[in-house]
């Protein structure tokens, strides 16, 4: 989703074939696109092969149906062209994590982003996972206001499972499809600094953001590599904390300079009636989102998410987005269409 910027589509100024009997509409259509001068290499090359597995996936399908997937892909271009080169950072969990379907469409999208050229940095959480292991190791796990009570023997299963497993799953789902991720925890490189809860009494270690040292994520990032982060981090002293995926995800736009904040919810995103999924807000500013939570429109779980996404746009991140991770291909559908797939929110 673009702010306040609506880009005609591209469709009209791709000319097929004259004489469709002695060639195929579709790769003509297909290589006219990728002859104009200002696409660049590396785009040509992943639009070729995307086009090519186009192509041979549907020799046999109805024509129509695969001049529409090119003319989808040519409207796509000027947002590849506006998102180019730009950081965009993504929080990912909720429903997107625990379906095997939604999750092979997000890290297909991710890799695809990166081929085009975007710059995506991977945020995750694993709250179903560590469910998971806590009741195998006989815990009972506790929530306060949202947030898991974390004590000693908890947050080493946290570590292990967000880190040990969740992390390398991840990473191996995106080398599988075609990119280079790197897995790091907010330990690595000092990435991330933590400090206790204000509420630490009652939460234990959970812990917030006191630094953010980005230094580690450079070379990779400009290298056209994916760090695929775990939402734990030490203090100074090297204790470990289980810290809010969502504020990891703000933190790291905001030391980036991202162009965007995406985070991904099992919600169609910020809601006028918070009674009526329908009433979905496409685009509000600081000042809105404000007025919304004094109304009470704006409540419980969602809070901490436009909490953070505020925070991040008042450190310079461009745009924020809560959007619906229960709708297949959500991130294409906000970065590559003016519709989006769920709430923007602008500075």
């Amino acid at each position: 989703m673009l702010a306040a910027k609506t880009i005609a589509p591209l469709s009209s100024t791709l000319s097929l074939s004259e004489n469709p009997a002695k060639t195929n509409p579709i790769r003509n259509s297909h290589f006219k696109l990728l002859s104009k001068p200002d696409i660049p290499p590396a785009l040509v090359s992943c639009l070729k092969s995307t086009g090519e597995a186009v192509l041979s996936a549907n020799t046999e399908s109805n024509t129509n149906s695969s001049l529409t997937r090119v003319d989808i892909l040519s409207e796509s271009l000027p947002f590849i062209q506006r998102f180019r080169g730009k950081t965009i950072v993504f929080k990912y969990g909720g429903a997107a994590m625990k379906s095997e379907s939604l999750q092979s469409s997000v890290i297909n999208d991710l890799v695809l982003l990166s081929c085009v050229g975007l710059r995506p940095v991977f945020v995750h959480g694993g709250g179903p996972e560590i469910n998971h292991w806590l009741a195998r190791y006989g815990i009972q796990p506790n929530f306060l206001n949202g947030l898991r009570v974390t004590d000693s023997a908890t947050m080493e299963i946290v570590e292990m499972v967000l880190v040990g497993k969740v992390n390398k799953h991840l990473v191996s789902l995106i080398n599988k499809a075609g990119a280079t991720a790197v897995g790091l925890s907010g330990k690595d490189g000092r990435l991330l600094t933590a400090r206790p809860s204000p509420n630490a009494a009652q939460l234990g270690f959970v812990g917030d953001i006191s630094h953010v040292d980005p230094t580690v994520l450079h070379p990779l990032i400009n290298n056209g590599h994916i760090p695929v982060i775990a939402s734990v981090a030490a203090d100074e002293s090297g204790q470990s904390y289980n810290i809010n995926a969502d504020t990891v995800a703000g933190e790291l736009a905001a030391a980036l300079g991202a162009e965007k904040l995406i985070l991904l919810t099992d919600v169609a995103g910020i809601l006028k009636d918070r009674n009526d999924p329908t009433s979905l807000v496409k685009e509000i500013d600081i000042k809105g989102i404000k007025s919304m939570v004094e109304d009470g429109n704006i409540a419980g779980g969602m809070i901490p998410k436009v909490n953070c996404c505020v925070r991040s746009l008042a450190q310079g991140v461009k745009t924020a987005s809560i959007i619906d991770g229960r709708v297949p291909h959500s991130l294409l559908f906000e970065i590559l269409t003016d519709e989006g797939a769920g709430t923007m929110i602008t500075g």
